[in-house]
């Protein structure tokens, strides 16, 4: 029989020694990232449209937040160029980001009036994505480094699920803290809800052997536990990464694979814009009764959708529900788009919604495993970064483009143009895949 020389506590909280510590601490990490989006791409642009700010304004607004999610190509490589540290290869730069992203959102206390302020907002909320992007990005390198290849379908259910009960809480909780508080107060449960993130992982390694404070002492235990355990960790120059991950994005599979994923968030984020305006604006809902909808059975429906499609994404194979995920997206969208008068009907404007929410998790469990799958060797962290920046783009980029095209064209025919973009990214992964599954590389 053989005694082990390393003692339990000492990886207790440790991501590569814990399943269910690798699915609760990326559930609530992703958590911590969907509060803040549901409360300024929700709940936010739900109570500016409610108070009469025009449609591409409100656009704009989510448009500059967005834009440094535009660079986060270029943190993946830093992240992966600067992993010595003895705290981990990526738990500083989570720790770090998520501390300075706290910091950061107390400047939201100097915006008295929203509506008055809406400039001075964004560029607010822009500096916060600075380091929001950089904790995002390092999550991210942070769960392609230690979830095993045949628990990948299900950890992405549970992070996209994080995100989602994030997002749905946040568009919920902070619309009615505006509502009957203040911005002031929505503020300041933002930044208290961020500072729980960076309280958590401080308690949690990544590996066995990793020290909780860069200063603390190290047994020879746990050096030699973590000589053991942990992977190599190559020193690569800035060049040789760079190289590495262009040569991973731009290979013809990648590129065509990502084209139709970030085609289908695309479209999912465009119509929800669209609709939620139409609601609020020709349909008289209230911007509070709406956000509170996304909040709650949104969250469910999306939630269920996620957990259930990750178990689906490890049984068949991500590719093949990623497949039926993109019809059906398409089918939906172009389909409800062309009954907007029953949409007049509460109950049926609800379904719709609902249905809605099936959209984006349902993309996520499918094309998250896919696109991992595809990261080239030694640069996953900064290629998987770089698809998971424009996969928050598309969010931005949808909010951006309905706002400008809602004063051209009613929310249906911006949803049927959605719905033919998502019936491109289907033709596109389903030749995609078809061909290379032919050649026996899918």
């Amino acid at each position: 029989m053989v005694t082990s020389h390393f003692p339990s506590h000492s990886h207790a909280l440790t991501l590569s020694e814990s399943r269910p510590l690798r699915y609760g601490v990326f559930l609530y990490l992703y958590i911590m990232q969907g509060i803040p989006a549901g409360f300024y791409t929700t709940a936010l642009t739900n109570y500016f449209a409610a108070e009469g700010v025009r449609p591409d304004v409100v656009g704009a607004f989510v448009a500059v937040i967005g834009l440094p999610w535009a660079f986060q190509f270029v943190w993946g490589p830093l992240i992966d160029r600067f992993q010595q540290s003895p705290m981990g290869r990526r738990k500083p730069w989570v720790v770090g980001s998520q501390l300075m992203s706290v910091l950061t959102s107390l400047t939201l206390l100097s915006v008295s009036e929203p509506v008055a302020q809406i400039s001075l907002m964004s560029w607010l909320f822009f500096t916060r994505s600075i380091f929001a992007a950089i904790q995002d990005a390092s999550v991210d390198a942070m769960a392609i480094s230690v979830i095993p290849e045949n628990e990948r379908g299900r950890v992405n259910a549970f992070m996209r699920s994080g995100f989602l009960i994030g997002y749905g809480g946040g568009a919920a909780v902070f619309a009615q803290i505006l509502r009957v508080y203040d911005f002031h107060t929505a503020a300041l449960t933002q930044t208290a809800c961020l500072l729980t993130g960076a309280v958590l992982m401080y308690f949690v390694r990544e590996r066995r052997g990793d020290q909780l404070l860069p200063g603390s002492a190290r047994s020879t235990t746990t050096s030699q536990a973590a000589s053991v355990t942990a992977p190599d960790q190559p020193d690569h120059d800035f060049r040789w990464l760079f190289t590495e991950l262009f040569r991973g994005l731009f290979s013809r599979k990648s590129l065509l694979i990502f084209v139709a994923v970030i085609l289908a968030y695309t479209s999912v984020s465009l119509f929800l814009r669209a609709y939620n305006y139409h609601l609020i604006r020709q349909l008289g809902w209230r911007d509070t009764d709406l956000s509170v909808l996304t909040g709650t059975y949104g969250m469910f429906v999306a939630t269920g959708v996620a957990l259930a499609g990750g178990y689906v994404a490890d049984r068949i194979g991500p590719s093949r529900l990623l497949i039926f995920v993109l019809i059906l997206v398409a089918g939906y969208l172009i389909g409800f788009n062309l009954i907007p008068r029953l949409w007049e009907q509460r109950d049926i404007a609800r379904t719709g919604l609902v249905a809605l929410f099936f959209m984006d998790p349902s993309i996520s469990v499918a094309a998250m495993p896919v696109l991992m799958a595809i990261c080239r060797k030694g640069v996953e962290g900064s290629q998987f970064t770089t698809y998971m920046a424009f996969v928050n783009l598309c969010d931005i980029a949808g909010t951006y483009v309905s706002g400008e095209a809602l004063n051209f064209f009613p929310a249906p025919v911006i949803g049927i143009a959605a719905g033919g973009l998502a019936l491109v990214a289907f033709t596109l992964a389903f030749f995609t895949l078809r061909h290379y599954r032919a050649v026996g590389q899918g």
